[in-house]
């Protein structure tokens, strides 16, 4: 049996990015994941599917998951032999009882590793736009813990002490005891209106910060209804959130928008939509899924150079082409002569991965659009393949057919609704929508069909589309659109939304 190691790796505040390139490796190669709660799910995502996933979260006045039964299992998957991430929000030595841990494993015998992590006590006022020490302000900080009662007499915090020391302090688990801990900071000395600030949910797209004294900040806590986890921030440099805030001023921070892309796809968006500092909720309401009968399309590719243009009007159907094209043992040689056209910029890098560079690709990215354009250089007796959906719109073929070309439209790939979509979709519309996105027509469709022809649940939603068809249907189906990108890609619909809440700030 093969050595196990236990490794206790910091997964950072709460941002899934902002774990370490050696912890995120860890992640991905690790036999066991044993996890706390606030170490973001989303880094779970990157475990072999075979890895033995273990949630031992503690939730705050429930005695679940003690701390002996944690170090127990460390050491049974260590003598087991496995390879083990002890995955805990923050850093494991702060505050994490990572030395607690790696005490039981010493004793057992089981080697260990530690790969530290971004402390939330840093990352929280960061995010918030809150130095922890100023040059003019600040040349001191301590991280205390505030899960002790400051009015207990065997306290092990000298509150007196860092009331009379440290310029900044990062007050780390001390919801439960705010008042107390104001109350303490004010009798040692501190003045009560020194600046407060509270940052719950440090790093993440529902990050909240509350500022105010020593002498109101609880009451300003349990009238917001702020709770853990938060850090609290006390000291003069919290006067400098105002001028430097960066992360919870952007246009569309903490908005929850609705990605309805497939899964392959959503990806990009979402990432986009994360780097504006809003809050993406994917339900692919679309999944392609290839035909049962390909001979059509089979023949087509066999005779590929007796055609004059293939058009490609999406990704999706420049993939199935090529995957195609090499099931017959074919590769691009076999357009040799033929003219590419691709319709919009997703098209034409994904041909690129197929070392394919397209001859055209139209000014505005819409069917009408290539149309013209492509008529205009002249299509009469131009025999043209045409690989798209199964159900699609027929105005790019009969459009080029009447200025005298010869197509053959073949469908390529099927559009269906993913399974258990509906199920997911209530869990969605009961947490809020701020922001609906569509990137197709058949988005649109699929999600209206799911929630039973009835838009209801999205009437306060902004409803945002990539293009003046996608707009068309939505309006057709009953949703008042909001947003039409001018620029009809990712980019352009994100630039699009982003505009329309700048407005919407400036407006107030």
């Amino acid at each position: 049996m093969s050595e196990g190691v236990v490794w206790l790796v910091g997964a950072g505040p709460g941002d899934p990015e902002l774990i370490s390139v050696k912890g995120l490796r860890l992640i991905q190669s690790a036999d066991a994941i044993v996890y706390d709660r606030l170490a973001d799910g989303r880094l779970l995502d990157h475990a072999r599917d075979d890895s033995i996933l273990t949630d031992v979260g503690k939730i705050p006045g429930r005695r679940v998951n003690r701390q002996e039964d944690i170090n127990r299992l460390l050491v049974e998957l260590g003598i087991a032999g496995k390879s083990v991430v002890r995955l805990k929000g923050g850093d494991p030595f702060v505050f994490g009882r990572g030395g607690e841990e790696a005490e039981a494993l010493v004793d057992a015998g089981v080697r260990f590793e530690v790969v530290p992590g971004i402390t939330s006590a840093i990352a929280a006022p960061a995010y918030a736009g809150i130095p922890l020490t100023h040059r003019k302000l600040a040349s001191s900080f301590t991280v205390v813990t505030g899960s002790e009662d400051p009015t207990k007499p065997d306290t092990s915090v000298d509150w007196e002490a860092l009331a009379k020391s440290s310029d900044t302090l990062a007050v780390l688990m001390g919801q439960s005891n705010l008042r107390v801990i104001a109350d303490a900071l004010v009798r040692y000395g501190r003045g009560p209106q020194t600046p407060v600030a509270l940052v719950q949910w440090g790093t993440e797209p529902y990050q909240r910060t509350l500022v105010g004294t020593l002498s109101d900040i609880a009451d300003r806590a349990a009238a917001a209804g702020i709770g853990a986890p938060a850090v609290t921030i006390v000291g003069d440099v919290v006067g400098l959130r105002d001028a430097i805030r960066w992360f919870d001023n952007r246009p569309l921070f903490g908005k929850r928008v609705l990605v309805t892309r497939t899964r392959t796809q959503a990806s990009a968006l979402s990432d986009m939509l994360t780097q504006q500092g809003a809050q993406p909720v994917e339900l692919p309401t679309i999944e392609i899924q290839p035909l049962d009968d390909y001979a059509e399309l089979d023949g087509a590719l066999k005779n590929a150079g007796t055609y004059d243009w293939v058009v490609f009007s999406s990704a999706n159907a420049v993939n199935i082409f090529f995957e195609r094209m090499q099931a017959l043992d074919l590769d691009p040689r076999a357009l040799y002569g033929v003219q590419i056209a691709a319709i919009g910029p997703a098209t034409k890098s994904r041909l690129l991965a197929y070392n394919i560079i397209a001859d055209f690709i139209p000014t505005a990215f819409v069917a009408e659009s290539a149309v013209a354009e492509l008529n205009a250089l002249g299509m009469d007796g131009k025999r043209v393949l045409l690989p798209q959906a199964e159900i699609a719109r027929d105005l790019m073929r009969a459009g080029l057919a009447e200025r005298g070309a010869s197509v053959h439209a073949i469908a390529v790939y099927r559009t269906v609704t993913p399974p258990d979509t509906a199920e997911r979709l209530q869990e969605i519309i009961s947490g809020g929508i701020d922001i609906a996105t569509f990137t197709s027509s058949s988005t649109v469709s699929n999600l209206v069909e799911l929630l039973g022809g009835n838009t209801d649940a999205l009437k306060d939603a902004t409803i945002a589309c990539i293009g003046p068809i996608t707009a068309e249907r939505a309006a057709d189906l009953g949703l008042k659109v909001d947003i039409v990108a001018a620029e009809h890609t990712i980019a352009g619909l994100i630039e699009a939304v982003e505009s329309h809440f700048e407005e919407d700030v400036k407006d107030e």
